[in-house]
């Protein structure tokens, strides 16, 4: 399936001040990046997309269904801005494709052989643990 193109419109950025180490840059300039994109109410995504993106246990996404980026990667406000948005297009890839069906199987005789016989040697080696008569 391919991946939806989401509109300008539909993204906020804000630059903020990256954290870490830097020196005087990190305290002058804003090159860190906070990416939003509203999943919830986005018409440019799918139900079926919108309902896997928001089922997933992520993060970033909040309660209201936005997903927050920060991008501060780089030293560059290009840089990071680029490095979002392509984070925001690699989480939306990721809910555009359907989960695959799991087939149910059914365990081979071997393996069920071997994991009784497993239980049987715990079980042997409990047994001998137990208090005995040492006289």
């Amino acid at each position: 399936m391919a991946v939806p193109q989401i509109p300008e419109d539909e993204i906020s950025e804000r630059f903020i001040r990256a954290s870490g180490p830097g020196g005087q840059n990190v305290n002058k300039v804003a090159t860190a990046v906070e990416l939003r994109f509203d999943i919830a109410a986005s018409p440019s995504l799918s139900d079926a997309v919108r309902e896997r993106l928001l089922a997933r246990r992520d993060r970033r996404v909040t309660a209201e269904g936005v997903l927050v980026i920060n991008a501060q990667r780089y030293r560059t406000q290009e840089r990071n801005r680029e490095d979002a948005r392509q984070r925001l297009q690699d989480f939306i890839a990721q809910g555009a494709q359907p989960p695959k069906p799991r087939i149910a199987t059914r365990p081979t005789r071997g393996s069920k052989e071997r994991r009784l016989q497993g239980k049987r040697e715990r079980g042997q080696i409990k047994r001998g643990r137990s208090a005995r008569d040492w006289e």
